[in-house]
This record gives C-alpha cells, sequence and structure tokens, in this order.
C-alpha cells in the first residue's frame, strides 16, 4: 500500500514513525550500558550512579513513548494489520529499556565488584546482548517500508535475513552466558555468598536483554506472516 494513497491519508497519524522512535530509544538504552560497565568496574559508583541516571532518562522517555502509541494507535479496521500485535511488538521493545534500567539499578545499589579474571568475559557478555538489541533495532527500521510496500516479498526477504542475524547474535549470547557462568562457578567460593547472588542475577538479566531483544524480531515475523 503507498504511504499517500487515500487509504493510508484515511490511518491519519501513522503508527510506524512512532513505533521505530520506541526502539531507537529502548535501543539506547542498552547501549549505555557498556559505558555503565565500564565505569562500574573500575569501582567509581558515583560516575556509574550518573550512567544509571541518564539509563533511567531514557527508560521514561520509552515508555512516554509507548503511552502515547498506546493512546493514539488506530483501530485495527484501518491497518493493514491487528493492532494487538502491534501493541505487543511495543511491549516487548519496552522490555529492552526495562532491563537495561534493572541491569544498572542491580549493580549501582550493590556497587558491585566484578571478579578481575570474569571483566574481560562479562564485557564480552554484555557487548553480544547489546548487539542483539542493535539488530533488533535495525530489523524495525525497515516497518516503514514494509508497510509503504504492503509487505511485499522483497522487503519481507530483506527484514527476514535481519531477523536470521539477530537469532544468530542471540545464539552468540547464550553460549557466552554458559562460558561466564561456568567461570563464576570457578571463582564463586573466594567471594561473599551473596554478591555472587546478585552477579549470576546480573547475568541471568543480560541473558535476558538479548531473550527480550529476540521476541521483538519474533513479533516482527508474526507481523510479515499476516
Amino acid at each position: 500500500m503507498a504511504a499517500d494513497s487515500p487509504l493510508m491519508a484515511l490511518f491519519g497519524r501513522s503508527p510506524v514513525k512512532p513505533i521505530q522512535e520506541h526502539i531507537k530509544k529502548a535501543h539506547a538504552c542498552a547501549e549505555r550500558l557498556l559505558d555503565f560497565y565500564d565505569t562500574a568496574v573500575t569501582g567509581d559508583y558515583t560516575a556509574a550512579e550518573a550512567v544509571r541516571l541518564d539509563i533511567a532518562r531514557l527508560e521514561q522517555e520509552a515508555d512516554q513513548l509507548k503511552k502515547d502509541i498506546r493512546v493514539h494507535l488506530p483501530n485495527s479496521l484501518f491497518m493493514p494489520v491487528p493492532r494487538s500485535d502491534l501493541l505487543e511488538l511495543v511491549t516487548q521493545q519496552d522490555r529492552l529499556a526495562n532491563r537495561a534500567k534493572d541491569i544498572a539499578g542491580i549493580m549501582v545499589g550493590r556497587e558491585m565488584a566484578i571478579p578481575a579474571p570474569l571483566q574481560p568475559l562479562m564485557r564480552e557478555y554484555l557487548v553480544a546482548a547489546i548487539g542483539a538489541s542493535a539488530k533488533a533495532a535495525e530489523a524495525l527500521a525497515e516497518l516503514d517500508e514494509l508497510f509503504e510496500t504492503g509487505f511485499g516479498s522483497k522487503e519481507i526477504s530483506l527484514v527476514s535475513k535481519l531477523i536470521d542475524a539477530l537469532d544468530n547474535q542471540e545464539h552468540r549470547t547464550d553460549e557466552l552466558e554458559i562460558t561466564i557462568r561456568k567461570a563464576l562457578r570457578a571463582v564463586e567460593l573466594d567471594h561473599p555468598p551473596i554478591e555472587v547472588m546478585f552477579l549470576y542475577r546480573v547475568i541471568e538479566l543480560i541473558g535476558d536483554l538479548a531473550d527480550v531483544a529476540q521476541r521483538v524480531g519474533a513479533r516482527l515475523q508474526i507481523l510479515m506472516a499476516r
């Protein structure tokens, strides 16, 4: 369906651009986690708190965008895809921002010290999870083209490849999660049990960040299958 078609004009405010703006904001939260981590491992939790506050600000902005989308999203009658599918897509996108905020919040709250032998691997693991978020945002960047081409086969093929790349990135994150859990287990007796418990929780949340990114791709796949 052409963007300037009479039917498209009936849709009023297009839901596509706000949804794309929302995932940009959600992914920005995830991206800031790397700055946060690099600051936190130095032990400077005053500086880390400043980055956490920035992540929280971005998360609030993403949350406001989500609310605006829910209020202004047109009825399914005026869209080529069900309204409920777009709302679920936005819900998954929003969880990217939530996970980023949760990870930073736990680490600041505990002023968590990452054991030195684990620091490079933890960073690699975090980069992989953020990479999954980036690939989800990359796939969503094509949502306007999907709408404008009426979900044409050429555009679907392109987005399908992007989603495959996202799935591969999530799988890479899963492998790293196994590796870092083993590495932590090897040194856990050298550290206070409660600190180890929270460290396992952070590892779990970083893995969840990649899982959520994959679910964003899955929701996009459902839209294309309609």
